[in-house]
């Protein structure tokens, strides 16, 4: 059996990532064994397919922010979901100490 490479391993760690509480792209990139690859992360999650059932959407950046332009489609599209699970957002930012698993 193959190791898994580095997009499987990303998609795994955001799969495990549980409702209401978020990861940042540098958590995910430190857990893969890569710390320097945040911005990998962010790639690989954009290449998802449209239909994949991965919570990408649990995914900010640093700052406790979404990475989408605010008011763009998919900003609020992400925006929607995280609020949906729970999470508060207090001038486009949600609280990385209070939602960070």
């Amino acid at each position: 059996m193959s190791e898994p490479n580095l997009n499987e391993i990303i998609w795994q760690i955001v799969a495990a990532i549980p409702k209401g509480k978020v990861s940042t792209y540098g958590q995910i990139a430190k857990s893969a064994g890569y710390p320097t690859h945040a911005r990998y992360v962010g790639s690989t999650l954009r290449n998802l397919p449209n239909n994949s059932k991965l919570p990408w959407h649990r995914v900010v950046n640093a700052q406790g922010k979404i990475s989408f332009p605010p008011g763009s489609e998919a900003y609020n599209r992400q925006k929607s979901l995280l609020e949906s699970e729970g999470i508060v957002f207090i001038d486009k930012k949600l609280s990385l100490e209070k939602y960070s698993c």
